[in-house]
């Protein structure tokens, strides 16, 4: 008897080994976000500080403890690794990984600079490698559809855009200039696509619709990135920022149906982008030496920090009751 519940427990972790997806990196985008946003916060809280480092290393052992399980995935499970791969939607979600990896880097630099450059190369080779891999899975032969667009497509340009926000400081200006050139193009490309298919398509499902709130996130990143490139504030520092805002008042907007909608790994993505967005008003308002962006980028804050708690508490809730790590 004992030996029968034991192997039918096995199973079970084996089963959800099998289903454990690409997605939950998102977590660690989001408290890699919170922890880069409390950052931007101490030009009005100093005091801010040791929440930025508290979310820091809780993103970093997040990221360790979901990179071994994927790890452990990959090794006893290829064909659900590439199931995935070949997934419509779920393919966007890999350059999670090395934008992970990014962040990390980026709130790392001002307490450990080596560390920190060190693990700014692996992000940025890993996001090349993504970048050019999910692309060139997109213009290959798959039967892609109208259907299968969302802005979580955005991710590999959002990861590109990431990258000179440590690289400058770190002395990469070339190579940050490549990725965000990169990123910037292909967020036209995909900015363009996207419109097209939330206004002249079917409405993205329930489970998906959380993805809306990415809109925000590629001006707000490029925003931060050009800043650092071009080294002040200037007229397309400008149209970047107030792109953001366009954007966060566009989902703002949807709060009323994103409320209604059942929780789902895919409500991480609420996060990162909020992030984005605090972190870019932070940045503005200490450029353009104006209190009401401050402002803005503490009420965004304020808001970011409610919603990971939130969600890790509803995330801790769906793992206990099974609802993650199923098949779909």
């Amino acid at each position: 008897m004992t030996t029968g519940k034991a192997g039918q427990a096995g199973e079970q972790a084996g089963n959800r080994l099998e289903h454990f997806p690409i997605t939950f990196f998102a977590i660690v985008m989001g408290i890699m976000g919170l922890s880069l946003a409390c950052h931007a916060g101490t030009v009005l809280w100093p005091g801010l500080a040791r929440a930025s480092e508290a979310a820091m290393w809780l993103g970093i052992a997040i990221f360790l403890a979901i990179a071994a399980i994927y790890a452990l995935k990959i090794l006893r499970h290829p064909g659900a690794v590439a199931a995935e791969w070949q997934h419509p939607v779920k393919l966007a979600f890999f350059p999670t990984v090395s934008i992970s990896l990014l962040l990390m880097a980026t709130a790392l630099l001002p307490h450990h600079p080596g560390a920190a450059r060190t693990i700014w190369w692996l992000g940025g080779a890993g996001q090349a490698v993504l970048t050019l891999a999910v692309v060139s899975g997109w213009i290959g032969h798959r039967p892609f559809q109208v259907g299968h667009l969302t802005p979580a497509w955005f991710i590999p340009a959002v990861g590109n855009v990431i990258v000179p926000v440590a690289g400058v400081p770190l002395g990469y200006a070339e190579l940050s200039w490549l990725f965000f050139s990169a990123g910037l193009v292909f967020w036209g490309v995909l900015l363009t696509l996207v419109m097209n298919r939330l206004v002249f398509h079917d409405p993205v499902p329930a489970r998906l619709f959380p993805t809306l709130v990415i809109l925000i996130a590629p001006p707000a990143v490029a925003f931060l990135a050009y800043v650092q490139l071009a080294g002040g504030l200037d007229a397309f520092a400008r149209i970047l920022f107030y792109a953001a805002c366009v954007f966060a008042a566009l989902v703002a907007v949807q709060v009323p149906q994103l409320a209604r909608l059942s929780f789902a790994l895919s409500f991480w993505a609420l996060s990162f982008p909020v992030a984005a967005f605090s972190i870019a008003a932070f940045r503005y308002g200490a450029l353009a030496d104006s209190d009401a962006h401050g402002w803005i980028g503490a009420a965004a804050l304020a808001l970011l920090g409610g919603l990971v708690a939130g969600l890790l508490a509803r995330t801790g809730r769906a793992i206990g009751r099974g609802e993650i790590c199923r098949p779909e």
